[in-house]
């Protein structure tokens, strides 16, 4: 992947954000486009040879439009400043957890896991965890997941309008205090206490040039992958 020029592309579409400019540089858009796109087919490639359940996805179901939906936001700029896709193996809509990889300046990341969960689903979920503590534990304490992820209590709230600007974390959103109908003396709270069940490496700018990336990409992935298929296993009871 030839990140840099997609990088300085995402700086330049920033500082011009309007459809004039985009139109006039319409070749340009689609040669990062494609790159970009060529990547991720490259990256799924390699996520299913140790999860096969993404093995039917097509790169079209995995990014993102670069059209903003301006329609409840006061920020009526028309394109985003970034690139993603979300490989999942029930779509980029889906509630089921996948990989996520962003690429912004100054933001590029790798993720793994849910985010934006329904209450109802979220209860089962914390259910789950209570049910079977020990094996939740021994994913997301091991010293491997720790060391990537860091742990609940470990997260920096940022001002992003999209994810913390915290190099890594376990959870992005968390309650105050215990969830209704959970007891607030829970020995392991923190677990109860997430609202999202993903995790994150905010990762330099240079991490995605060449192809190089996408053997620490899998490494990062394979690590979060237990906690995934813990939750998607209740997930997957409501879709």
């Amino acid at each position: 992947m030839d990140a840099q020029r997609i990088l300085q592309y995402l700086r330049d579409i920033a500082a011009n954000n309007n459809r004039e400019w985009f139109h006039a540089n319409k070749a340009e858009y689609d040669i990062v486009r494609k790159d970009f796109n060529d990547s991720i087919a490259k990256a799924i490639g390699r996520i299913t040879d140790f999860d096969d359940s993404i093995a039917h996805i097509a790169v079209k179901d995995t990014v993102y439009r670069f059209n903003r939906d301006t329609r409840f936001s006061p920020d009526k700029s028309p394109y985003k400043r970034h690139l993603g896709a979300y490989i999942c193996a029930h779509g980029k809509k889906a509630l089921h957890g996948g990989y996520y990889i962003h690429l912004e300046p100054g933001n590029c990341m790798l993720a793994v896991g849910s985010y934006w969960l329904p209450t109802n689903i979220l209860t089962s979920c914390r259910n789950e965890i209570m049910a079977n503590i020990e094996q939740w534990r021994k994913i997301v304490e091991s010293r491997n997941f720790v060391k990537l992820f860091g742990r609940p209590e470990d997260v920096r709230q940022g001002d992003s309008e999209m994810w913390p600007v915290s190099p890594k974390g376990f959870g992005i959103t968390h309650l105050k205090s215990a969830p209704a109908g959970f007891p607030r003396d829970y020995e392991f709270i923190q677990y109860l206490r997430m609202k999202d069940y993903c995790c994150w490496r905010i990762v330099p700018d240079t991490f995605f040039e060449g192809d190089g990336w996408l053997d620490e990409a899998v490494r990062i992935f394979k690590v979060a992958k237990p906690m995934m298929d813990f939750v998607n296993n209740v997930i997957d009871d409501y879709e």
